[in-house]
């Protein structure tokens, strides 16, 4: 977690380490693979070619790509809004959308809490990071707080 009192910037901990040693064992057993496939595939005329040990390593490479997205979450927030990058798709959110930000107990990362009722996941606040979850939440609600508390006052002196 980086950034001054007035941003935050959080990428998950576990989750990444998880997707990068899972990337590198991927790969090397799929190198592994293509190693090993040389020589006839058993009963028939069929040989495996170079070609063949090629396609293993970039099938490889592929499943290796896949594990790594996991480590793409990423939550970047300031006084203006809140940006959210997940597995798949972002969000670029004003304070003003925003009802709540949530944590609640026994599930597995933050959700916001969105004015029109709908809900946006926050992959990059994960429970296993615990305390650094923790903190990662306090200094969202913190810059939740003071957007809504400006608006409120701006829209009292309205």
């Amino acid at each position: 977690m980086t950034g001054s009192p007035e941003t935050l910037d959080v990428r998950p901990r576990k989750v990444r380490r998880v997707a990068y040693v899972s990337a590198a064992v991927i790969l090397v057993v799929f190198v592994l693979i293509a190693t090993a496939l040389t020589g006839s595939t058993g009963e028939g005329t069929a040989v495996f070619q170079p070609g063949d040990q090629l396609a293993m390593i970039g099938l490889g490479v592929c499943a290796a790509l896949g594990a790594l997205a996991f480590a793409r979450p990423r939550v970047k927030a300031t006084a203006d809004g809140v940006w959210v990058r997940n597995v798949i798709g972002s969000y670029d959110l004003p304070w003003s959308a925003v009802r709540s930000v949530r944590f609640d107990k026994g599930h597995p990362w933050v959700t916001l809490e969105m004015m029109d009722d709908d809900t946006v996941a926050v992959l990059a606040v994960q429970a296993t990071d615990k305390e650094y979850a923790l903190a990662a939440v306090r200094g969202l609600r913190k810059l939740h707080g003071a957007a809504h508390g400006a608006e409120i006052l701006s829209d009292s002196h309205s």
